[in-house]
């Protein structure tokens, strides 16, 4: 058996977690005290989270590198996502580590991305050191909680190895940690102490040349497509002649033109990239996430980057609304299919089939598609997406559908109203824990399709105070039909201006989702009818005027505000025949046919069709 070594001078390290607990935050001060910031240096919070979305929604949505560097050795710190939706990215974020940081919150304990992070860190065949963070919240069990952590462990069918895990206590935010609950700790030196000595040292084969794995890739406007990713065997150098090995084979020859490596948040030039390093790679034009970069001549492919199968599609098209065009800079359907061919190159959890004008972007949830749309539209992009629906299986002549395990944490006032509704929606109830808190906590399991467009309802059924968190659980066979929405479309029947009086005499109608003043036309929706059915109104009817004088003033007539509808609003509130007519300045909800006559033959043809 070959002998292999071990690079004693690097360590990396992945911090992962359920989303909000705390790792972005304890990021920021591994940061502080491993000098990285000369003192009375200001600097934001949440440093890692350097994306505009990210900051505006105070959460992770790409896994990101950094380093420090404690006692002369180097430690690689992967940053990654909290929520279930960018799942990819952890599952690649875990092929730079040799070791994870579990962070848990104190008082929430382990949840459902908690069990998603930790069966993949399993998977890998990473050492996990648990950190339960936030010990200071005046709603703190972390005695209970570390129970509920080794529930989860002997869940997932850890090894007695992997039970024996190392444990800290931390208050992140104050850049504290701790062995004991009750010794206060002073500063995170027993945090980088315990990577030290709990996470392995990166090891190689020294009878083997230069090997890497793709783990990410970026672009520099100087030196072109970067390939990132952990160097497994051997060194390579600026100029070199290396191969990279792609899907089935296909070996393209590149050579290096700039080798840089991470310092702080920074990157830097390097002569040369010691095994088991992560890197940043110039001068490769053509690479994927997965590929392997190997020397020439020496060409053994790496196994690749597996991800779990997309669960959720949704359908990207061009604006054909009268309205397309004023506003996006890119409207037509090759730009929009080249910008999302690009984005699977970067996100391997995204897939994208094209049918002519349309794509269908496959992807794990509605939140990481609403990402996307907002990215884009950002970027000055105009287009148009129909309904997330979930993505079928058959087996045996069997229908199966993606089934969610999902985890709900409200009031006790609420408990009704929650149960009765996801009973609806074809949930059965599992497990139901009243700790006499005057909270419940509810697991159900249930269809995944059955959640899209609940999230609203849950927020508004708990007011707001509601907790809802899900993973996928697999697939089962198909429990049958169920209504999604309730109400009809108010839709406007003719193009103009929307004015004040039409719109307060549509009130008694449902809820608005325009003020007066707002561009309309034929099959834009404008409201959410109270009643199941759709009607067709006119948004633009002014008051009638006449040559009469009125024996007082005309009533004043005030408006009640009415819903702005957001991206994950209008996503959520869509029904098939519906779509979200999205611009750079413009969110609008419109039927699929615009014309009032043509979706009246189509409604009478389908019913025709179902005799």
């Amino acid at each position: 058996m070959k002998q292999r070594l071990k690079n004693k001078r690097l360590r990396n390290v992945a911090i992962i977690a359920h989303v909000d607990h705390g790792k972005t935050t304890l990021v920021d001060a591994m940061f502080r005290q491993s000098g990285l910031f000369r003192e009375g240096q200001e600097i934001e919070d949440r440093i890692m989270d350097n994306m505009e979305l990210e900051r505006e929604r105070g959460i992770t949505i790409a896994a990101k590198n950094c380093s420090v560097t404690w006692r002369d050795v180097k430690i690689n710190i992967i940053d990654t996502p909290g929520h279930a939706d960018f799942g990819g990215e952890v599952e690649r974020a875990l092929s730079m580590a040799d070791g994870a940081l579990l962070l848990v919150d104190a008082s929430e304990g382990p949840l459902p991305q908690t069990r998603f992070v930790l069966k993949k860190t399993f998977e890998a065949g990473l050492k996990v050191i648990v950190v339960i963070n936030k010990i200071d919240r005046h709603d703190a069990r972390p005695q209970e909680v570390l129970n509920e952590i080794y529930d989860l462990f002997i869940d997932l069918d850890a090894t007695d190895e992997q039970i024996e895990f190392p444990l800290l206590y931390a208050i992140g935010r104050e850049g504290i940690v701790q062995t004991r609950l009750e010794q206060k700790g002073e500063n995170l030196q027993l945090l980088f102490e315990t990577i030290l000595d709990q996470i392995p040292a990166p090891e190689y084969d020294p009878e083997l040349t230069f090997q890497m794995l793709v783990s990410d890739l970026g672009y520099s406007d100087y030196l072109g497509r970067l390939a990132i990713g952990k160097v497994m065997n051997g060194r390579a150098k600026n100029n070199d002649s290396l191969v990279c090995i792609g899907e089935k084979n296909r070996q393209v020859p590149l050579k290096v033109s700039k080798l840089q490596t991470y310092e702080g948040m920074k990157l830097k030039a390097t002569e040369y990239a010691d095994p088991g390093d992560i890197i940043v790679l110039a001068g490769v034009s053509d690479v994927k996430i997965g590929d392997t970069i190997c020397t020439l001549g020496s060409t053994k492919a790496l196994k690749r980057i597996s991800v779990e199968e997309p669960t959720v599609s949704m359908r990207f098209t061009i604006n054909t609304s009268p309205f397309s065009g004023r506003e996006g800079k890119f409207v037509r359907s090759s730009k929009i299919g080249e910008r999302l061919f690009k984005e699977t190159l970067r996100n391997v959890a995204i897939q994208v089939e094209q049918e002519g004008e349309t794509f269908l972007v496959k992807g794990r949830g509605e939140f990481q598609m609403a990402i996307l749309i907002e990215t884009m539209r950002r970027e000055g992009f105009e287009f148009s997406i129909g309904r997330a629906e979930v993505i079928y299986k058959k087996k045996n002549g069997i229908l199966l559908e993606p089934v969610e395990h999902l985890f709900v944490d409200c009031d006790e006032a609420s408990l009704g109203i929650v149960t009765e509704k996801l009973s609806m929606r074809k949930g059965k109830i599992i497990n139901m824990v009243n700790k006499g808190s005057s909270r419940v906590r509810l697991e159900f399991s249930i269809p995944a399709r059955s959640l899209i467009g609940y999230r609203e309802d849950f927020l508004t059924d708990t007011r707001g105070m509601g907790i809802m968190n899900a993973y996928l659980d697999g697939y089962e066979e198909y429990r049958g039909d169920f209504p999604c929405r309730f109400t009809g479309s108010i839709v406007a029947d003719r193009q103009g201006i929307s004015v004040a009086y039409a719109l307060f005499n549509l009130e008694p109608r449902g809820q608005l989702f325009i003020g007066p003043g707002t561009p309309v036309y034929e099959g834009m929706v404008i409201g959410e009818h109270n009643r199941q059915n759709d009607i067709n109104v006119n948004a633009c009817k002014e008051k009638k005027l006449s040559n009469m004088r009125a024996s007082g003033r005309d009533e004043n007539i005030i408006l009640t505000p009415y819903r702005l509808m957001t991206l994950e609003r209008a996503i959520h509130f869509i029904r098939e025949d519906e779509m979200v007519e999205v611009t750079p300045k413009s969110l609008r909800i419109r039927k699929t046919l615009l014309s009032a006559q043509q979706r009246y033959l189509n409604r009478t043809a389908l019913k025709k069709a179902a005799l």
